[in-house]
């Protein structure tokens, strides 16, 4: 099952060309704030290489077309939500973890 999306890009554009969009911005300073931020955030001046398994690069690729995105837009993506604080981790269900075959050790005292 796919995963429902947003509109798509043709619908945006007709959106904003109908003028259904306003600017939050209530004043310049604000328009400069936002316009810097976008800048800081968009910004891509370091370059990185790291080296992945192929069953990792394989499953990162895959959810990159989930989401409609190219790959290396999702990793860069992640890092930045991790830095940034906003990387939230999901705590899987207690019902997912039946069965998983996961096995403690318990020491046994012989007598």
């Amino acid at each position: 099952m796919k995963k429902a999306r947003g509109p798509t890009e043709a619908e945006l554009l007709a959106s904003y060309e109908a003028g259904e969009w306003v600017s939050v911005a209530r004043s310049r300073a604000d328009l400069r704030k936002f316009e810097e931020m976008a800048r800081a955030t968009l910004a891509k001046d370091q370059r990185i290489n790291i080296r992945l398994s192929s069953p990792v690069l394989a499953a990162l690729r895959a959810r990159a077309a989930e989401e409609g995105m190219p790959y290396q837009t999702l990793i860069a993506s992640v890092l930045h939500k991790f830095a940034t604080g906003r990387l939230v981790e999901k705590t899987p269900a207690r019902s997912s973890l039946k069965g998983a075959g996961t096995r403690v050790r318990r020491d046994r005292k012989r007598a």
